[in-house]
């Protein structure tokens, strides 16, 4: 963990965000896999990790936002306890190493809330994304469970945006350790890339590297030849010479920072002429992307630049007609890129969206796009120094879109459908990197994985 003065730290600048009240944090609890004592690994919850850097289960905290108190609630360890999991650290030795002089037993969470209650005091609290926690704050504060996600606090949501969008030197650090593990799972997955190998070796090998280098996956391993379907999860398949292997998977360091990079692999060691010409449309797009990069500047605007790129080199190879920016506008070029460019990183892969995207991503001056594909675009706002975010564009064949857009006549001035019909079976091409925004533009994070197509024959051949 970091010290307990970054913790400190983190708390008191929340306490300066003009709050009143206290703000209360239910950390995550086991979660049974199967019968109550088989459990998932466990993962706590990542603002409970920012505020008091505890990884384990049973843990609760309050941040009284009109002092200087902080309070961490939990049970140490009984005789049964240690018999199966061994001897542990007291929970009192634990709260000092984040800075947390008040530790009570965990009934007293709830006698502190209640307190708090009868004493009129504004209570926070985030919006929870697990069962338990949602049955917790309905009993805490007596809440319709159904209601207990729409009314978290807008206030305290907004506050720790503003803290946790900005990456400190020992963030950075730990995103790069991340960054370095994953760098082995995609190098490796390269690899592995050829005729025969089955989709499923290749991400259990990837995701063993990930848990081997002292965290776990950042979230669930993409891995397809049918990249065409974007969070495609089935590794059933078997490798066949001349298709493509898309691999977006990341890994999260132990203190749970994440990595987040996508590779598209040709499966044999050779592009066709057809697969290098779209992906060096998508690599134009990425390299686009990462020189626009800069404080100031709206995600929004990046995003929309490079889907000209993307209309651009389309409109070359036939497949789009007419003008590109007309094109873009009309949100012609989501047939092939129906995804936003990227999202924030950090804690967690699609940082911070348990606390709502729209006050993650976007502000009052920066709104998000109604049109299909800019739509699903999870970052817009202006960057600032510090960011952590994702640089993910992507050109896809989806038969079922390209079948509707055609049937329904969308988008037909800037769409030849004739030649699209062409690349159906292609599949898809992702190309992902993560960038952090320093003051005067942007800089990869962790060395950069082969990407260029030579660089990628190389290392396959």
């Amino acid at each position: 963990m970091f010290s307990a003065a970054t913790y400190t730290g983190r708390r008191n600048s929340l306490k300066n965000k003009g709050l009143k009240g206290i703000a209360i944090f239910p950390g995550n609890t086991e979660s049974p896999m199967n019968y109550p004592d088989n459990t998932y690994h466990f993962r706590q919850d990542s603002n409970f990790l920012y505020f008091f850097g505890l990884d384990f289960p049973g843990l609760a905290a309050v941040i009284d936002l009109d002092s200087d108190e902080d309070f961490l609630f939990g049970d140490d360890a009984t005789i049964a306890d240690i018999i199966w999991i061994g001897p542990q650290v007291m929970l009192k030795d634990k709260a000092e190493k984040v800075g947390v002089k008040n530790c009570l037993p965990y009934a007293a969470f709830a006698e502190s809330i209640e307190k708090a209650k009868k004493q009129g005091r504004t209570i926070h609290y985030l919006p929870p994304y697990r069962g338990e926690n949602k049955i917790l704050v309905h009993e805490l504060l007596g809440i319709p469970v159904s209601q207990v996600v729409e009314k978290a606090s807008v206030p305290l949501i907004k506050a720790i945006v503003s803290l946790r969008s900005i990456k400190d030197a020992g963030e950075i650090a730990e995103i790069e350790k991340a960054c370095a593990v994953g760098y082995q799972m995609h190098v490796t997955a390269m690899k592995m890339a050829h005729p025969g190998e089955w989709e499923q070796r290749i991400a259990g090998t990837i995701e063993g590297i990930a848990i081997s280098g002292g965290g776990i996956t950042a979230f669930p391993i993409i891995l397809s030849q049918n990249g065409e379907t974007l969070h495609n999860h089935n590794h059933s398949q078997f490798l066949e010479k001349g298709r493509l292997l898309i691999t977006d998977a990341g890994a999260e360091s132990a203190l749970h920072y994440a990595c987040d990079f996508t590779r598209t692999t040709p499966v044999g060691g050779k592009f066709t002429t057809k697969q290098r010409e779209i992906y060096e449309i998508v690599l134009a797009a990425n390299n686009t992307a990462t020189s626009l990069v800069k404080p100031s500047v709206t995600y929004l605007s990046v995003h929309l630049e490079v889907a000209k790129v993307i209309a651009n080199g389309l409109k070359n190879l036939g497949l789009m007609k007419g003008d590109v920016d007309e094109a873009v506008i009309n949100g012609a070029h989501a047939l092939f890129f129906p995804h936003g460019l990227g999202h924030m990183m950090g804690l967690d892969v699609h940082d911070m969206e348990d606390l709502g995207q729209i006050h993650v991503g976007f502000d009052e001056e920066i709104q998000p796009v109604k049109q299909f594909g800019t739509g699903y675009l999870r970052l817009g706002r202006r960057l600032q120094p510090g960011f952590v975010i994702t640089n993910e564009p992507g050109i896809y064949f989806i038969q079922a879109l390209i079948d509707k857009w055609k049937s329904e006549k969308i988008n037909t001035d800037f769409i030849n459908f004739e030649k699209v019909n062409e690349y159906i079976g292609f599949g898809g091409i992702r190309i992902e990197d993560d960038i952090l925004v320093t003051e005067t533009g942007g800089r990869i994070l962790g060395e950069r994985m082969p990407v260029t197509p030579e660089e990628i024959e190389k290392l396959i051949g």
